[in-house]
């Protein structure tokens, strides 16, 4: 997608979603401090302004998490909110960096408010021991789940017989047999897409209980409670396009309708170039996970689905070992499982082995 396009987008959305009206004095001096930024930076502020001091709105929630996108939208809102309607909340998931707990601090002090800490319904630890722990993806641990709690064996079987002996557990099986196709080709959606985790499972079937239900209650729930019980009739976030996963992927642009609370995120359309700008131009900190840990992210500590988890863990250990112990301990299985398997598809690619798609 070009700056043009991105550009254009903003504008249009600007036009549908907001109401008409003047910019603020401190939008132009946020655009003017930012004439070096790019377009998209620029446009981002004059729509930012145009959504949070849109008078339909009395009540705005901001999630706050301490990564570096977050920094930038707090910034950012704290910086145009001129009726000061933002309230600044942040989940506490029972798994934090302590660096990121000292870090909501420092942003305390420098911007002058207030961070809600939100407690959990259920911290992480507990929802690992309940439900189970994650595997590889949410997707693909959400499938194992439903597979487990169908009693089912790994059996290498078609799907037409499967589905006989587990006709409750369709869609399941569906991707345990990559059994949905597009045209002639299988589904990316199905277990292939992951190579060789098929057989690998077939011949070392997991032993304990896989989930993807170990944010469900520390942050999606919660997130969604909060709303409700701060009346926000906007919630703002800090996810961007450029990010991509799964929750870049749950938006088509920055701005969403909702029949009670509207979803916005300001900085949707900008890519790393523009956020290494703004920070530079705004002076913005990031937390010590970045500036002296040097991790890349800092979502879930120690998650599994973490695409450099060895790495991950090694700055834990070196930086914060209390922390270290009690993710070793909450993961052990799911680590120890993703281990094993990384080291099969090793193995099985100096075989020659292909991967089945059946």
């Amino acid at each position: 997608m070009t700056e043009n396009t991105k550009v254009n987008s903003i504008g249009k959305q600007a036009s549908k979603q907001a109401s008409k009206q003047e910019h603020t004095d401190a939008c132009w001096v946020l655009v003017w401090m930012c004439q070096g930024c790019s377009n998209v930076v620029t446009d981002s502020i004059e729509k930012a302004d145009e959504i949070i001091n849109n008078p339909k709105y009395k009540r705005i929630l901001v999630s706050i998490s301490g990564g570096s996108d977050s920094d930038d939208v707090l910034d950012l809102c704290t910086k145009l909110d001129v009726s000061h309607k933002c309230m600044y909340i942040w989940f506490n998931t029972g798994l934090e960096y302590q660096a990121t707990k000292d870090h909501l601090k420092y942003l305390e002090s420098k911007y002058h408010i207030e961070i809600i800490r939100e407690k959990p319904i259920k911290p992480i630890p507990v929802s690992c021991k309940e439900y189970g722990q994650p595997f590889i993806s949410k997707y693909v641990s959400e499938f194992i789940q439903r597979l487990q709690r169908h009693n089912f064996q790994w059996e290498d079987e078609p799907y037409e017989v499967l589905v006989k002996k587990y006709p409750k557990c369709t869609s399941a099986l569906a991707w345990w047999c990559n059994h949905r196709k597009m045209g002639d080709k299988n589904s990316w959606f199905d277990i292939h897409r992951n190579a060789y985790l098929k057989e690998f499972m077939i011949q070392n079937p997991p032993t304990f209980n896989i989930s993807n239900k170990c944010c469900e209650f520390a942050k999606k729930k919660i997130a969604h409670d909060a709303i409700k019980k701060y009346k926000a009739d906007l919630n703002i976030m800090g996810v961007r396009f450029a990010e991509g996963g799964i929750r870049a992927n749950a938006y088509k642009r920055c701005f969403t309708k909702g029949d009670s609370v509207d979803d916005f995120r300001p900085i949707w359309w900008w890519n790393n170039d523009d956020k290494v700008d703004y920070e530079r131009t705004l002076n913005v900190t990031h937390s010590d996970c970045y500036s002296v840990y040097g991790l890349p992210r800092t979502g879930c500590v120690g998650c599994p689905f973490a695409r450099d988890l060895e790495g991950e863990l090694e700055v834990i250990e070196k930086y914060e070992p209390k922390l270290y112990r009690a993710v070793t301990s909450v993961f052990s299985d799911g680590y120890e499982y993703r281990r094993k398997y990384k080291e099969f598809v090793r193995e099985m690619k100096e075989k020659g082995i292909k991967p089945r798609k059946d």
